[in-house]
């Protein structure tokens, strides 16, 4: 079975994580990789790739001819790409090295059509005290109460998701217009709607794999709080507008709403009232702060998607 991986990027400056997320590509363990890069509409970041990394068998490189989003990169690595299965990684990401030998073993033993994995933080500016595990999920990374081990979930990141090819191109790939900048509004979720419709249309989720790891690089400006803040609104509202889109798409926000007001936050008062400290309060408070700004999200959305 051969799987190709998908990544794309476009600016200089992050130029060596990119690198080291191909890299990390290249230094799998399981036999039968091609890396699909493409760039997004940048020439000079084009030609160092090509310099870099040009010339070989197993490694494909295009450039978009002008700047067209993640998404519409994505989709177009994907036709570019021979393999069997389609793997997507962020350049901010770096893969274990056994991730693509995990995800091929639950294709064959699961026979899944489309499988994923943990994605696992690489605190680049520090860990933040103030960050609940439960809201990891704003910055990329798996969170508490994701999932209870190998299981079948509607999806995983985007930085760690995986499908056959020919249900990717049977879904038509990733809807362009829900992912990234739409004026003032950072929409989400392109992966959740790609994959609520693959269980429309084959009645199968994604098959989540914990073993098969990605670490996410969290940069500074990941852990500003205002920049979080914006994040989990925005949220909030991209849920929204995907249940215009698939309808019941948000089962899993709901049973995870569940968890954590009548799990989670009773086991943190718990150990905060048995064990008191400034960083559970903070953590705490925090639940509770990203959980009202996520709703205000959504209640905007409700205004705008009717």
């Amino acid at each position: 079975m051969d799987v190709s991986v998908i990544l794309c990027t476009y600016a200089l400056d992050t130029y060596d994580d990119f690198c080291e997320a191909a890299t990390s590509v290249l230094e799998q363990t399981y036999d039968g990789i091609e890396l699909v890069i493409v760039v997004d509409g940048v020439e000079a970041v084009y030609d160092r790739v090509r310099e870099d990394f040009g010339g070989r068998d197993d490694i494909v490189i295009h450039c978009n001819d002008e700047n067209r989003g993640l998404l519409a990169s994505r989709n177009h690595g994907v036709e570019l790409a021979s393999g069997d299965i389609v793997a997507f990684l962020d350049d901010d990401a770096v893969a274990d090295k056994a991730w693509i030998e995990s995800l091929v073993e639950a294709y064959d033993e699961e026979n899944a059509i489309a499988v994923g994995g943990k994605m696992t933080p690489r605190w680049v500016a520090g860990k933040p005290a103030f960050l609940p595990e439960e809201f990891y999920w704003l910055i990329g990374v798996t969170h508490r109460g994701f999932a209870d081990g190998a299981s079948e979930v509607r999806n995983t990141f985007g930085s760690n998701i995986s499908f056959r090819r020919d249900v990717f191109l049977n879904l038509d790939g990733f809807d362009t217009d829900i992912g990234g900048r739409k004026g003032d509004k950072n929409l989400q979720g392109g992966e959740t709607e790609l994959c609520a419709r693959m269980q429309q249309e084959y009645g199968r989720g994604v098959r989540y794999v914990p073993d098969a790891t990605v670490e996410h690089k969290v940069f500074e400006y990941r852990i500003d709080p205002t920049w979080l803040l914006e994040r989990a609104f925005w949220q909030g509202y991209s849920k929204r507008a995907m249940e215009t889109l698939v309808p019941n798409s948000s089962d899993e926000e709901s049973a995870f709403l569940g968890k954590l007001l009548f799990d989670f936050v009773p086991d943190r008062v718990h150990r905060l009232a048995t064990d008191p400290s400034i960083e559970r309060a903070t953590r705490l408070l925090a639940l509770f702060v990203f959980t009202a700004v996520v709703g205000f999200g959504y209640l905007y959305g409700i205004t705008q998607y009717r």
